[in-house]
């Protein structure tokens, strides 16, 4: 929540607390480091002392070297949290065969003098706990990074669209496969931090703001509305409003260590709570949304 006033803000902090939620996930990037300013004026006034996740990005082009450049990052938005350390720090770059743009190569996360490395420097300072990576781009470089054993943490895109993350798909399903990446996290012990649950909002709602990032490949907004009408065609409210039967769908995966929900207004959290409070989406759903993917939701 960027926008609002403090007064809101504080009180999403507050009510998140009283709903049971611990962790509180911000980044750099988030508002031009708004979002961790608000953060620095306001935890200390919340109830509670929720867990605190950051994240940052890199240039191999920069002339700094990257650990300095994480380092660099890192201090200032400690100075934004007022904080002397995170619990967690992620890399927010999208990691690919080769670098450019966004995206970065495994070389740049795990070679010499690289993100690994510079992660490990941070911790042993006492700057953070823990450390992880933004598992976006090729899905082969993110899980050879994740196979490493050089990180804690993973955010890993799944939703009711795209749960190739979690699932083998049928032959006709299109869009990025993630190829049961969190199985893969699972089994090297990395903690899986589920990101876009409601597809860049297209499964919570038909509003459109024109801010709907697309993250993923083989895939454009039109495709994802598309295939978010027939989900919402064959669940229907049943399960709760579309957001909540979203986010139910996530919860119903044991293998999700926690779930990074977005919000920009106090509704959007409220939400959210009922719907871990309704618990999982359960087993006949699940089943219709499996009939769904082998049509590519009414493709073929």
């Amino acid at each position: 929540m960027i926008f609002p006033e403090d007064e809101t803000k504080l009180a999403a902090l507050n009510r998140a607390h009283a709903g049971g939620i611990n962790w509180i996930d911000t980044a750099a990037s988030y508002g031009d480091g708004q979002s961790e300013e608000a953060l620095g004026r306001l935890m200390g006034k919340a109830d509670g002392t929720p867990f605190l996740s950051t994240k940052f990005a890199v240039d191999p082009a920069l002339g700094q070297d990257i650990p300095s450049q994480i380092e660099t990052s890192l201090r200032a938005s400690l100075d934004r949290l007022g904080r002397d350390s995170v619990d967690l720090l992620q890399l927010h770059n999208h990691i690919e065969p080769s670098a450019g743009g966004r995206g970065i190569t495994v070389d740049h996360v795990l070679g010499a003098n690289g993100v690994a490395d510079g992660l490990d420097r941070l911790r042993e300072k006492g700057l953070i706990r823990l450390h992880g990576i933004t598992a976006l781009g090729d899905t082969a470089c993110c899980r050879e990074v994740i196979e490493s054993g050089r990180i804690d943490s993973a955010q890993v895109y799944h939703n009711i669209l795209n749960p190739s993350a979690a699932m083998d798909m049928p032959a006709d399903w299109t869009g990025q496969n993630f190829a049961g990446m969190i199985a893969s996290c699972r089994a090297n012990g990395v903690a899986v931090m589920n990101i876009r649950v409601f597809a860049a909002s297209v499964l919570a709602t038909e509003a459109r703001h024109g801010r709907e990032g697309i993250l993923t490949k083989d895939t454009e907004l039109d495709e994802e509305i598309r295939k978010a009408r027939a989900v919402a065609e064959l669940l229907g409210d049943t399960y709760g409003t579309p957001a909540q039967t979203a986010l139910r769908f996530a919860l119903a995966n044991q293998n999700i260590s926690t779930i990074v929900v977005g919000m920009a207004e106090l509704d959007h959290l409220e939400q959210a709570l009922a719907a871990a409070e309704m618990g999982p989406l359960p087993d006949a759903a699940l089943g219709q949304l499996a009939g769904l993917y082998a049509t590519d939701f009414g493709r073929v």
